[in-house]
């Protein structure tokens, strides 16, 4: 089971790499409830070892390509975000008090805080990209305007995964013309 999900973290990840076009500095905002990738409802079967297997894959292959990872918390946190203090200096965001815990925040954002070298929590982001694994809902983390990516693999164990992208906001109108490179 658990190698299967290292495989299907790992096939996601490139995939959405591959489409979203990500630049090095970019942030990767991902939310993962283990309870819904070990078939249970979200938020009832918390499960640490797969949080840190899928955080693993995650985690180092954003870390090849300079990309950050950003670990949404669960609600029971009101979903904050958990960076590198690096993340937080360069992007300007607001530090917030909590470390979390399996049980509050869930374990892919525990994962993260042990892994990262100076873990902090941050209120909200605007991320790049992300990645939904469960249903955690990370569209508010992610900048203007999301757009999904349609991924081959297309669940983590038994987790649904969604994915998205962002680009420019288009302006201007029907005599405008854009620039096919950045969005």
């Amino acid at each position: 089971m658990y190698n299967e999900i290292r495989e299907q973290a790992k096939n996601v990840i490139t995939e959405l790499f591959t489409v979203a076009k990500l630049k090095k500095g970019n942030i990767l905002v991902v939310g993962c409830s283990s309870s819904e990738v070990c078939g249970e409802r979200i938020g009832q079967g918390s499960n640490a070892e797969v949080a840190e297997i899928i955080f693993e894959e995650l985690y180092d292959i954003c870390k090849k390509n300079g990309i950050y990872l950003a670990a949404q918390c669960c609600e029971h946190l009101n979903r904050s975000i958990i960076v590198e203090s690096e993340v937080m200096e360069k992007y300007n965001l607001e530090q917030v008090n909590v470390v979390p815990q399996v049980k509050a925040g869930g374990g892919f954002a525990t994962a993260a805080y042990a892994a990262f070298s100076e873990p902090v929590a941050v209120e909200e982001i605007k991320a790049h990209a992300g990645i939904d694994i469960g249903g955690t809902f990370i569209g508010m983390h992610l900048k203007k305007v999301a757009v999904p990516v349609k991924l081959t693999t297309r669940k983590i164990g038994e987790a649904n995964v969604t994915a998205a992208r962002t680009r420019p906001k288009y302006v201007g109108g029907e005599r405008a013309r854009y620039n096919e490179n950045i969005g």
